[in-house]
């Protein structure tokens, strides 16, 4: 994690003359994506081997854009009987009905080439304590709805 300047053509030192904080979580792929909810910044990335079944997301929670973040767990990964290799993400709101929608990209069941995913949009919901529950796959996705 760097602050950048205000003409982003460099960086801004922290207060200890660090230029870079290291925020990345254990088991860290690729696809990395913050928000802020509540006054809390969630943090996600993806995990294991983006061909395999093992591919999924996970998320941690912290008080500060800089962490630290605790590692709360997965909340996206395949379902054996809708698609593979669900992973590699981000996150759009709907302030006006507070709903929060996860866009990723998976597998259809069958296919063999790790390249061929598909991009689907599923809703994403919180429980009272304010965390992800699991995204459950849906082959239908959302409803038709303006932003």
């Amino acid at each position: 994690m760097a602050k950048l300047n205000q003409d982003f053509t460099g960086f801004v030192p922290y207060a200890d003359g660090s230029i870079f904080k290291e925020i990345t979580p254990d088991n860290y792929v690729e696809g990395p994506f913050m928000f802020i909810r509540n006054g809390k910044y969630y943090f996600m990335w993806s995990e294991g081997g983006w061909t395999g079944p093992d591919y999924s997301v996970a998320y941690a929670i912290a008080d500060s854009p800089l962490g630290p973040f605790k590692r709360i767990g997965k909340i996206l990964k395949q379902d054996a009987a809708i698609a593979t290799g669900a992973g590699h993400h981000s996150v759009i709101h709907d302030a006006k009905k507070d709903r929060y929608y996860i866009i990723y990209h998976r597998r259809p069941l069958g296919e063999t080439d790790g390249n061929h995913r598909v991009t689907c949009i599923d809703e994403m919901h919180f429980n009272k304590d304010g965390l992800i529950e699991p995204v459950k796959i849906t082959k239908e996705g959302v409803k038709k709805n303006k932003l």
